[in-house]
Formats: C-alpha cells, structure tokens, sequence
C-alpha cells in the first residue's frame, strides 16, 4: 500500500527519486520492475508489475465495441514502459511521459493505494485547490 505526498525533483537526465518512505514499502515486496504510462488529470501512474497485471485482466474484461473503452486503453496502454529502480533509488521517466505530465523539474509524488503518482508541482497545485473544494461532495456520494 502507497500512501503520502512527497515533493522532489527530476535531475538533468530526467531521474527521479523515488521517496525513501515509498521506496521502503517496495523492499519490503521485493519489487524490481515497475510499468510507469500515462495516467489520469495529467500525471503518470506507477505500477509494480504484478499490480499491472491486475490492472491488464481488467482492462480486458473492457468490450472491444465501446469506443470510450478503446479510447482508455489506448491512452493507458500506449504509454507504458517497464522500468526498474536502480541503487539510487531513481527511474528514468522517458520524455515523452515526461511532456505528457508537462513535467519540467519539480514534481509531486503521491501515493495512491496500489500506484504511485507522478505529478508536476503546478498541476498538482491546481488540482488540489480544485478538488478540496468538492471533495466533501464526492465523499457524500461515494457513500464514504
């Protein structure tokens, strides 16, 4: 399980650090390899491989008829990339995910449950101040 929100920055050849308090939580899985892709709201998802698989046999149960299910799994699917941390505890976020985020240099790192999300500072910042406003709301109907 991910949990909190850390902020950090990429290094000149596009690395980030993974938070030693998420990075702990993967050694305590013996995790190696991770799907980094394109997430939702303008961030990257990190997946550890089994999660992705998780999220794979999902994603299948989708129709191949429905053009909103296509549209998903094209957007998620398209932009994904195995990745490993290496013993400084960084990945390399290739540049194309990197523009996709519109990352330049800072980002927020959050974690999520069963992912970790990689956003740039300013968009996190935005999507924050929006979401706290309602978040009561969606709490209301999501029965929480």
């Amino acid at each position: 399980m991910f949990y909190g929100e850390f902020a950090h920055a990429l290094d000149e050849k596009n690395r980030l650090i993974i938070p030693m308090r998420l990075r702990g939580k993967i050694k305590e899985t013996f995790v190696e390899r991770f799907i980094i892709t394109k997430g939702l709201d303008n961030c990257l998802f990190l997946f550890t491989v089994d999660e992705w698989k998780l999220f794979e046999n999902k994603t299948k149960a989708l129709p191949l008829t429905g053009k909103d299910a296509r549209a998903y799994t094209r957007h998620l699917f398209s932009g994904a990339s195995e990745c490993t941390i290496d013993k400084q505890g960084r990945i390399s976020i290739p540049l194309y995910l990197k523009n996709y985020a519109q990352i330049i240099k800072d980002v927020i790192v959050i974690g999520v449950m069963n992912r970790i999300e990689i956003w740039s500072k300013e968009n996190w910042i935005s999507y924050s101040k929006n979401t706290e406003r309602s978040v009561n709301e969606i709490a209301e109907q999501l029965e929480i």
